[in-house]
């Protein structure tokens, strides 16, 4: 069964035929840039544009770098503020000319992608996967069930929130090293997060999950397994079908 999914993310907006046998999409993903400013308006425009370069007329599974309760958005950290109070299904479900839409978190989704498909299949216990990009989102599992709209990448590190320490953006906008991205703050994140859940096993995903040679071995001291995500930057795409097909 494929079910269209499309990631929203803090700078850019993908998505993409999804087969739910196989995790994996069925024609290549179609990518635009986020909007600046990311208005409700304008980003409904976009994804509107994502799903018409494949002539979609099926269910649509969309994320949202928020937390979302039911279809309503309820925190937009990288994106405009005026999301919040959105109904965010009914708005794209407007823009799609009709077709069912489902929203959710985008590191809920990716996470339900990992769990089912990639990293943390078959895996129990506690396993949290971290999406690192223009912020940090984030999927908490127990016992292969999800912890919805967790959002710890809001977490405070050196009294700041962590993604803006630790996320890839911020290790771009400082050009920081390897070293000194991975080695210092994203492992002194990873202590954080560890002395408070007690994970068996992250799951680093975000598109710097296709680097993790550069910075898995850097990452110190850490007593949960870490790995990327087998997804990559696909898995919160393939998570929105499956909320689309489950919604």
């Amino acid at each position: 069964m494929n079910v269209f999914g499309v990631d929203i993310g803090g700078s850019g907006i993908k998505g993409a035929p999804v087969d739910l046998e196989r995790g994996d999409l069925v024609e290549p993903r179609h990518k635009v840039l986020t909007p600046q400013p990311a208005t409700p308006d304008d980003v409904a425009g976009c994804v509107a544009e994502v799903v018409g370069n494949f002539d979609w007329s099926g269910p649509v599974g969309v994320t949202f770098p928020g937390v979302v309760t039911g279809s309503t958005v309820r925190t937009a950290a990288n994106v405009d503020k005026g999301w919040i109070g959105v109904d965010a299904g009914k708005l794209l479900s407007e823009r799609l000319d009709g077709l069912a839409v489902t929203v959710l978190n985008d590191a809920d989704a990716a996470g339900v992608a990992e769990m089912t498909f990639g990293a943390g299949r078959g895996r129990t216990g506690t396993v949290i996967l971290l999406t690192l990009g223009t912020g940090i989102g984030s999927a908490v599992f127990t016992e292969g069930r999800l912890v919805p709209n967790t959002e710890l990448g809001h977490l405070e590190l050196k009294g700041h929130d962590a993604e803006k320490r630790a996320s890839t953006k911020a290790k771009e906008d400082e050009d920081l090293s390897w070293e000194h991205w991975a080695g210092r703050r994203l492992r002194k994140y990873l202590e954080h997060v560890e002395m408070l859940f007690s994970p068996e096993l992250f799951i680093i995903g975000g598109g710097v999950s296709r680097k993790a040679d550069k910075f898995l071995p850097l990452l110190e001291g850490i007593r949960a397994e870490i790995v990327p995500a087998e997804l990559q930057n696909n898995a919160g795409i393939v998570g929105a079908a499956m909320a689309a097909r489950a919604g």
